[in-house]
């Protein structure tokens, strides 16, 4: 049983992770196919840093996920703030089944409502160009939103209620003792928060596609154009330059998250 497990996993891995680990090994293949491995060569990545088009749908898919990411953030965190201090259950409830609703929803549906949506808005403001950054800034930050919440919701439910209490006897104004006692406790939160909405705006083509103008192009909207066309060998150098960026950041996320657990464990030793 142990060897049919471990198998098992094995299997699963490699269907995960192999075809990561392909586009790595052949964004370094000199010969530029598929088919013969020449030898190990930056030259993919020199000729990445030469394609402005790239760079600029870079630059785009960063700006936007950043912006999206944080305002998401923001909005998620006083609303998990109004959620868990609402005493009516049931209110409480609906509110959260509704705002679970654009994570259930298929990511086709989620941006053909949003597009009917900017063209109905578009209709009565009498104009024809409206989308670009300002509809792919909408549309993103409302599909982070369920995400940034779920994150940031837990950490409100683990929350010792007398330390806010606490604070506001002791003359704190509410805004006050929100910010000196409740703040700091959620903030491995809001990192999660932050960083799942960055990640799930950074990705996203389907949304992207429907409320995205040809003056405003993400990666994801780039590469895809590309493969109307022979992928260039400089997409595969860029995809694993991402592959390497999130994956840093999520070591520095679980190593922060980590350190702060034991500093708590230490305090609590003591």
């Amino acid at each position: 049983m142990k060897f049919l497990s471990k198998f098992y996993m094995f299997i699963i891995f490699a269907l995960l992770y192999a075809p990561i680990l392909v586009l790595i090994v052949f964004s370094f293949n000199d010969a530029g196919s598929l088919s013969e491995f020449s030898g190990i060569s930056l030259k993919w990545y020199g000729e990445l840093f030469r394609d402005e088009a790239a760079i600029t749908a870079l630059k785009n898919s960063l700006i936007l996920a950043v912006l999206s990411s944080v305002i998401a953030t923001v909005i998620a965190t006083f609303g998990a703030l109004g959620l868990h201090h609402m005493r009516n259950r049931y209110v409480k409830g609906a509110i959260k089944s509704v705002t679970n609703v654009p994570m259930m929803n298929p990511d086709i549906v989620t941006g053909v409502s949003m597009m009917l949506l900017f063209v109905a808005v578009a209709s009565l403001i009498s104009t024809k160009d409206i989308f670009g950054f300002g509809t792919m800034l909408i549309a993103h930050t409302t599909f982070n939103l369920p995400y940034a919440l779920l994150s940031i919701l837990p950490r409100f439910n683990s929350l010792d209620k007398s330390l806010s209490e606490a604070a506001q006897d002791l003359g704190a104004t509410p805004a006050k003792a929100f910010f000196s006692v409740e703040l700091p406790e959620i903030v491995p939160g809001i990192v999660s928060g932050l960083m799942m909405s960055f990640t799930m705006s950074l990705d996203d083509f389907v949304i992207s596609h429907f409320v995205s103008s040809p003056n405003f192009q993400t990666l994801p909207l780039y590469v895809y154009n590309q493969t109307v066309h022979n992928v260039k060998f400089s997409m595969y150098a860029l995809c694993a330059l991402i592959v390497a960026t999130i994956l840093a950041i999520l070591l520095v996320v679980n190593f922060a998250g980590s350190a702060s657990n034991k500093k708590k464990s230490k305090r609590g030793a003591i």
